[in-house]
């Protein structure tokens, strides 16, 4: 047992200051008056520094020179895991985008077996395609871009317990289907699509409930007449949402508005490569048999198509926060809570509450991170 005392903490609703975070076993035991606290606990002095709930990041191809798709292995996790801690991210959904089956098949036996030695870390897989609209591919491979047959999907719906979500295009897919991964407890997002306003409201009436990296690869709203997906995730009142604040994907006027409407439905998202906290020597990297390459913080292809990005969680916060314009409450929230809520984890991560993992981050007042604490250890 232990206290974090001298800081600044943000519960995910309010500020307390002149308070203590008790630690013990794991799980957050007590927000305290520091005045309260007893003589025999052991304390860990902040000097003033922000103690929030950990950051979540739920769309993480690659971090630290490493892919995910490149090298599907504990491995590779682990070291996704150990880079994410330097910029405040405690959790995490590596993201496999469009593969063949078999990779599918080893990326669900990979995670499976990094989530049951490592709780609280990686919060499952993010399945991004292949089940996508070409006509929105991004830098997926076309060639890998097909429909979710009956066998596959079968199999997919066995995998709740470590599938966490997967990203398709609903026109090109049966409502049917989109329902039955709903129903067997997986979350089912919106993406890479060419969707029409009505086919979208299809989809999230079939239990659609995010929406993956807003305003990309989705059809957005051309006039007054045609909404497109933006529109309709715009017009409905329960989509969550990601978005990359790097100020490369999204106009700062854009996440803006996003927040104006979706409010804590929208969620910082990093859509991260091996650029990510890598080493200033990486210059390119293979996504998927593309070369990617990094130039002044963006990431891109040959043809200037964006391959992910170079973004961490810290350095999207301070983006929402100095550029956007959003306060540091809805930053820390759109980086923490929202995410938890997004994926039903919020009942153990997310927010600073007697009972949750204490799986948090520690920031100075310029908004760097000093340290992390992840299922009541402190990292460094």
């Amino acid at each position: 047992m232990f206290a974090l005392t001298a800081c600044r903490i943000f519960t995910g609703e309010c500020w307390l200051d002149q308070h203590a975070v008790i630690i013990s076993n794991g799980r957050i035991q007590a927000l305290v008056p520091e005045a309260e606290l007893g003589e025999g606990i052991v304390k860990y002095p902040q000097a003033g520094a922000i103690v929030c709930a950990g950051f979540i990041d739920l769309q993480l191809n690659g971090c630290g020179g490493v892919m995910f798709n490149s090298d599907i292995s504990t491995a590779t996790l682990a070291h996704m895991q150990r880079t994410n801690l330097t910029s405040g991210t405690t959790s995490y959904l590596p993201t496999l985008i469009t593969s063949p089956d078999a990779d599918i098949r080893a990326a669900l036996s990979v995670t499976r077996e990094y989530m049951r030695a490592h709780a609280h870390q990686v919060l499952g897989l993010h399945l991004e395609g292949p089940y996508l609209n070409v006509v929105r591919k991004g830098i997926h491979p076309a060639a890998q871009v097909r429909a979710l047959d009956a066998d596959m999907l079968d199999f997919l719906c066995q995998q709740a317990d470590v599938l966490t979500k997967i990203t398709l295009a609903p026109e090109c897919h049966s409502p049917l289907h989109i329902h039955q991964l709903v129903a067997a407890g997986i979350k089912v997002a919106i993406g890479h699509t060419a969707a029409s306003f009505e086919q979208a409201r299809a989809g999230f009436a079939a239990g659609i409930s995010f929406a993956t990296h807003l305003y990309n690869a989705m059809t957005p709203t051309a006039n007054g007449r045609t909404p497109g997906v933006v529109g309709a995730i715009y017009d409905n009142d329960s989509i969550y949402a990601g978005i990359i604040a790097d100020g490369f994907h999204v106009h700062e006027a854009n996440i803006r508005l996003a927040h104006n409407v979706l409010g804590q439905r929208l969620c910082l998202v990093t859509d991260a490569t091996a650029a990510a906290g890598a080493p200033a020597s990486l210059t390119e990297f293979d996504f998927c048999g593309t070369t990617v390459r990094i130039k002044d913080g963006q990431c891109l292809d040959e043809q200037g198509t964006l391959g992910g990005s170079a973004l961490t969680m810290i350095e999207g916060v301070r983006y929402l926060v100095n550029t956007v314009g959003l306060s540091l409450d809805d930053a820390l929230r759109m980086a923490s809570l929202n995410p938890a809520k997004a994926i039903g984890c919020e009942q153990d991560l997310g927010a600073i509450a007697v009972g949750k993992v204490a799986n948090l981050v520690i920031l100075s007042e310029q908004l760097l991170v000093l340290n992390t604490v992840v299922n009541g250890q402190l990292t460094h």
